[in-house]
């Protein structure tokens, strides 16, 4: 049997979960408490330390369940979006069973305001794809605010039902470019390649998988390497990269080359990662 993939695998030395009894041998068992994520953005580290790994990041409103808690601030969770395993402050956690979304964030980033005015300081700031509840709908001073469940207000312009899809993963790859590029990153203040593709084909409906060897083995079907046969939206997979195709010519994606998201011509990245060691490996049509 292979070794799980603690990514995804809400088990380790000392503690599983419940739903693995008879799976995995762990000394005890956790079912697990529900919770919500109340910061902008908060870190998925690969220990309970500051300093530790940054795997992944929780938007503002995503639901988890809650193995176990330290002393030190740490909370050992799995993410409900995509099943994602890590740590997370506590302080970022509010112990609760989350209300059902009604909206997601459709703009980079907005402001939460205190009330439906945008005079007021903002209380927090929440990424493209968070989630909110919203109770009703204020106008004001010739806007819209939608009245958070949580507390606070935001702007109706920059939130969509939550049931919307994007249509073009592409386009919405393109809002992203200047987007900082950032290891473990999800949110529109820094972004790593695979947070990009999965937030882009998130918002369009399809659930794919957070990192990039998860995304070359699972995402889409395989298609041909000959670069002829790609389309707009096709997944290019280096080892431990991934990229958009654009169109014939261009590929965007989160990149260490450019610190960014960055349009680059294909013909340019294909040498240049093949010069590095690392050539294409596969292809991935996901539409």
């Amino acid at each position: 049997m292979s070794k799980p993939d603690r990514r995804l695998t809400p088990a380790r030395f000392d503690l599983a979960a419940e739903s693995l009894r008879g799976i995995i041998d762990a000394p005890r068992y956790a079912v697990g408490e529900p919770g919500q994520i109340i910061e902008s953005v908060a870190p998925v580290r690969v220990s309970p330390r500051p300093d530790a790994g940054l795997d992944t990041e929780a938007l503002y409103g995503e639901a988890l369940t809650i193995y176990d808690q330290d002393d030190e601030g740490w909370a050992w969770v799995q993410l409900a979006r995509d099943s994602y395993v890590g740590y997370v402050p506590t302080n970022a956690i509010l112990k609760t069973e989350p209300s059902a979304p009604t909206h997601k964030v459709s703009a980079l980033r907005t402001f939460i305001f205190p009330g439906p005015t945008i005079k007021e300081p903002p209380t927090t700031w929440i990424s493209f794809g968070a989630l909110v509840r919203i109770t009703r709908e204020i106008e004001a001073n010739g806007r819209v605010f939608g009245v958070i469940e949580a507390g606070g207000a935001i702007v109706m312009q920059h939130l969509r039902p939550v049931d919307h899809l994007e249509r073009d993963p592409v386009a919405l790859a393109e809002r992203f470019l200047g987007t900082p590029y950032l290891w473990g990153g999800k949110s529109s203040l820094g972004i790593d390649c695979s947070g990009l593709v999965q937030t882009v084909y998130r918002a369009c409906g399809i659930a794919a998988p957070r990192d990039s060897d998860m995304q070359a083995n699972d995402l889409g079907a395989s298609i041909s390497l000959d670069p002829a046969g790609w389309q707009r939206g096709d997944v290019l997979c280096w080892p431990g990269h991934v990229a958009l195709v654009r169109d014939a010519d261009t590929i965007i994606h989160a990149n260490a080359h450019h610190m960014a998201v960055a349009i680059e011509p294909t013909t340019d990245a294909l040498a240049r990662t093949a010069a590095a060691g690392h050539a294409l490996t596969s292809v991935k049509r996901v539409f």
